[in-house]
């Protein structure tokens, strides 16, 4: 590797070598030589990395949500694989909550939306209409991170 002499230089290796970037940084961090860290860059990836979290946890949350609409709505088609679906994306929120606490609150805000989007999926995969489906999610938080709950069959 090239050794980087100074801010300009690091800032220019973002856009043209990722890897050369992290790794100029990184020396720049560990040798406390703070005069010479992009440190534009260096915000915009550690706010990324909350980025990703969130939109990690969106994710998991509907496909957790979208399998219990399945389970509940469609049980003459149950499989393990939704279970299977249910728990393991139920395993990864629970660990991004022990490892972020304060995404449950996140969580919490984004489960309207995020609920609407399993509905969408939900709907196409069980031939069901969405107006099938209830308006607001029929689950709490604690239910969806519950290891143990499977919905009852919708009546």
């Amino acid at each position: 590797m090239m050794k980087v002499r100074n801010a300009e230089e690091i800032a220019a290796l973002y856009d043209h070598d990722y890897l050369a970037w992290i790794e100029a940084t990184t020396e720049c961090l560990q040798q406390r030589d703070y005069s010479n860290i992009d440190w534009e860059n260096l915000m915009e990836e550690i706010a990324s990395l909350g980025r990703d979290d969130k939109r990690r946890l969106e994710t998991d949350l509907v496909v957790v949500l979208w399998h219990l609409l399945k389970w509940q709505y469609k049980p003459d088609h149950r499989n393990c694989t939704w279970e299977l679906n249910i728990v393991e994306h139920r395993r990864r929120i629970l660990e991004n909550l022990e490892t972020s606490p304060s995404l449950k609150a996140f969580m919490v805000r984004e489960l309207p939306e995020s609920y609407v989007d399993s509905v969408g999926q939900a709907s196409i995969e069980t031939g069901l209409p969405k107006d099938k489906f209830p308006t607001n999610c029929p689950y709490t938080v604690e239910q969806i991170l519950d290891e143990d709950f499977l919905p009852e069959v919708a009546v």
